[in-house]
């Protein structure tokens, strides 16, 4: 399976309909790929995240869909249990995505024999049981009950932050690595002690997200999850680092292909100046999920300011394509691409071709998918580029702190 392969979840099945529906009429399988195109980007994946009060289940949450604890939406925070009924905490950007903030086990309304009726556990997809000490017999209870039922758990260790950094202050000859490991290794005796074959723990500071194992939590999460939620789970996650900036890169060219397609069916109605007008409002939507999955859309772009301290002027510079922090429209992609000479050429040879009618039309078709598929890819570069200067001058800033 190559690189892009690995994102591109269509079936053979689905494949196989695309073509037959193609087969019968271009408006059919035009939209039989937007029917899978909108399956793609809204497919529903929701998040369980449990623990004891104060294990900082609300802030990862969070930190998670690049909320700050003060942000309208934000999962409420504190020393005591907040949460007292099940909340839904949507992601901002991908809707689809849902993270579920969940009483502590064994709290008065949420007895532990009850729990996992109470909570509603046929929704969820995984669950995640946070804590910020040593995992208790609650949450091993929790997790055997899920295992019994068919689903996946992750057990994470929460604010390894201030753990290092009292560490750091007691000792004199301070490893770093030899306290996370100790750490961890703890963290998954206990748990074999108390009945859990090879837990797997993820040691993760919310206000670190890039540092320690949130990326090996990101990896194992990827690899279990069935492969239509894979995308969702990829969109959703904050820019931590440079691998999750070249996944999510990978995942949106997989789809190029199919806006491609897409596009080339709009090329066979032999009306001058009609594909232009589709391509162009494809290609404004396409990009807006570019800037919108990156986190490079106005109000990603705040929050993050706020949390890495950076301002959001220093940010906005570092962007050289000029589509972040503002709307995607007709005019400003227009703009662009007139940097694109080889484009521009081709959207007028797809016009010009359709003067030949019936030997036009095919070629205007794949002029029209050509032009669309490299219009995308010049987008998306710029896109994920700028995505990785945002990133790298955040953790510049946080680096110095």
């Amino acid at each position: 399976m190559d690189m892009e392969d690995q994102w591109d979840v269509i079936t053979k099945e689905e494949l196989l309909q695309i073509q037959e529906e193609m087969e019968k009429s271009p408006d059919k399988g035009l939209a039989k790929i937007n029917e899978y195109l909108e399956k793609q980007n809204n497919t529903p994946l929701n998040i369980a995240i449990t623990g004891e009060s104060g294990s900082g289940k609300s802030t990862f949450i969070n930190a998670f869909r690049g909320i700050n604890d003060s942000d309208e939406g934000a999962a409420p925070t504190g020393p005591v249990e907040t949460t007292v009924v099940v909340e839904s905490y949507p992601h901002p950007n991908h809707p689809n995505v849902t993270l579920w903030d969940l009483p502590g086990v064994g709290t008065p309304n949420f007895p532990a024999d009850e729990y996992l009726e109470k909570v509603g556990f046929e929704r969820f997809d995984f669950f995640i049981i946070i804590a910020a000490f040593r995992f208790k017999e609650n949450d091993v209870k929790l997790a055997l009950e899920i295992k019994r039922m068919g689903k996946k758990f992750y057990f994470l260790r929460s604010k390894i932050d201030s753990d290092i950094s009292n560490e750091e202050r007691r000792k004199k000859n301070f490893n770093r690595q030899k306290t996370l490991d100790d750490i961890r290794e703890n963290c998954i005796q206990g748990l074999r002690d108390q009945g859990i074959d090879d837990p797997q723990v993820f040691l993760v500071s919310s206000f670190e997200l890039h540092q320690f194992d949130f990326h090996l939590l990101e990896e194992t999460l990827e690899r279990e999850l069935p492969a239509h939620k894979r995308n969702a789970f990829l969109y959703a996650l904050p820019n931590i680092s440079k691998e999750i900036i070249k996944k999510k890169k990978e995942a949106y060219q997989a789809q190029i292909k199919y806006h491609a397609a897409v596009s080339s069916v709009g090329a066979a109605v032999p009306v001058p100046g009609l594909s232009t007008a589709v391509d162009l409002a494809l290609v404004v939507g396409v990009v807006t999920q570019y800037v919108n999955g990156f986190g490079l859309d106005k109000e990603s772009l705040e929050r993050l300011s706020v949390s890495s301290g950076v301002p959001y002027s220093e940010l906005v510079s570092v962007m050289t394509s000029k589509l972040g922090g503002t709307t995607i429209t007709p005019e400003l992609i227009k703009k662009v691409l007139s940097q694109l000479a080889l484009e521009a050429v081709l959207m007028v040879a797809e016009e010009v071709s359709r003067f030949f009618l019936f030997i036009g039309i095919p070629v205007a078709m794949c002029l029209s998918g050509y032009a669309t598929s490299r219009i995308l890819n010049f987008f998306l570069d710029q896109v994920a580029e700028d995505a990785q200067r945002v990133f790298e001058k955040a953790v510049e800033k946080n680096s110095e702190v």
